[in-house]
């Protein structure tokens, strides 16, 4: 993987400038903003620079050009309504069926008639194509046995090399020894599971969260102990360190990093937290990270398994949000538990898809999904804010949003 250390181009960092003044309201919406003329003058940068600044502005909803008077501010995030109440579940371990509700979103996922919004993916157009394509068509090539034979069950280790690098960006330090390929996180979720829990056992998991969670947890026969969520910071210690008591909970799974359907991100210092908590009770973390990357602002969010130093978070991750959702290459650090989740693949698959896997190593081999991932975060923000822009010119009155600072979700 090569590392990218090219600053962002001049116009992104004067447009970032200014909406940073539009979210902290010293912009406010009708203000108009210097001509173009001048915002060159003033900040030093030429007329084509600062013509391109506020083209990001506009494409992103945030400022709109008046005919012969300039440049005004359009709307601002922060000014649309209040946030929703924190979720409240109810206070006992219970039994999970979703059977019916999950049925029903997946017998329709294909239909070329309906637009979905029960299932967090990128669309096709935001992704890669042509270059991954590019990166199949090599690994046929120039792969020995053309992809064809089973590929090693902890995965391919030159993928694994390049995951193991692309933990310095949440302040991780794996090696390829640490990661096993899987094929999608909820397969991964699915291992977490099995290894460290038996029926019956209750597991802690976020309330609201991704409803195929219950579907795993349903199948394996397990109890689950909703905890509160804020949907700025996410899980709520305070009631989990009470409910570990409570409820002997032998396992919590959470998704730290802009979940679904929240979207909200526990801070870093609030993840170390958590992670010191459960230590302490020997209680292992399950930590799906499947959206870590997809980051709004200009450093990605820490994980919980960076605090780790006993073994004891099962970090998962996968490119099905950010790169290929059909591919179903997932990742894991299962810590001290490597060698069951192994053992459990080699019982349930043998190995992942070895043309898939050998693909996407090449592709970030050669640097390019760091820079498909800074494209796709800037789209992905740009689409939040279009989403906030049109809830709030036709949605009724009253209605309340959470506010992502990376991902796919919010919730009203």
């Amino acid at each position: 993987m090569k590392i990218n250390l090219k600053p962002d181009h001049k116009y992104i960092e004067v447009a970032e400038r200014i909406e940073k003044l539009i979210e902290r309201r010293a912009l406010k919406v009708g203000d108009k903003l210097l001509s173009v003329r001048s915002l060159s003058r003033e900040q030093g940068i030429s007329l084509s620079t600062s013509f391109q600044a506020y083209y990001h502005l506009e494409s992103k909803g945030l400022i709109e050009a008046r005919p012969q008077s300039g440049y005004y501010v359009k709307f601002s995030p922060r000014d649309t309504f209040e946030i929703p109440a924190s979720s409240e579940p109810a206070e006992e371990a219970l039994p999970v069926s979703v059977d019916e509700m999950i049925s029903s979103v997946y017998n329709d996922l294909r239909s070329p008639k309906l637009l979905s919004f029960s299932l967090s993916a990128p669309d096709v157009s935001l992704l890669p194509s042509a270059k991954l394509n590019k990166s199949v068509l090599h690994s046929l090539r120039h792969s020995p046995d053309h992809c064809l034979s089973y590929e090693h069950v902890q995965g391919n280790e030159l993928l694994r090399k390049q995951i193991a690098k692309l933990s310095f960006n949440w302040g991780g330090s794996l090696s390829e020894d640490d990661v096993v390929i899987t094929a999608g996180c909820m397969e991964a979720l699915s291992f977490f599971l099995k290894a460290i829990t038996k029926p019956g056992d209750a597991v802690a998991n976020e309330s609201p969260t991704f409803y195929g969670i219950f579907r795993v947890m349903q199948s394996l026969g397990l109890k689950v102990v909703e905890v509160p969520t804020d949907l700025v910071t996410g899980v709520d210690i305070n009631y989990l360190e009470q409910a570990i008591e409570r409820f002997d909970i032998k396992a919590c799974l959470f998704v730290c990093n802009f979940n679904n359907p929240i979207g909200s991100c526990v801070p870093d210092e609030k993840k170390k937290q958590l992670v010191d908590l459960l230590a302490k009770k020997e209680i292992p973390l399950i930590e799906d990270d499947i959206y870590g990357d997809l980051y709004f602002g200009k450093t990605r969010p820490r994980t919980c398994k960076t605090y780790d130093k006993k073994g004891l978070v099962l970090h998962c991750g996968s490119f099905s949000k950010s790169l290929a959702p059909g591919h179903r290459i997932g990742w894991t650090a299962p810590g001290r538990f490597k060698d069951t989740v192994i053992q459990l693949k080699r019982m349930h698959n043998v190995s992942t898809n070895t043309l898939a896997q050998v693909s996407i190593a090449h592709f970030l081999q050669n640097g390019r999904y760091d820079f498909h991932l800074r494209r796709l975060r800037k789209d992905l923000h740009t689409q939040c804010l279009r989403y906030f822009q049109a809830i709030t010119e036709f949605f009724p009155k009253g209605i309340r949003i959470t506010r992502p600072q990376g991902g796919f979700c919010f919730m009203d």
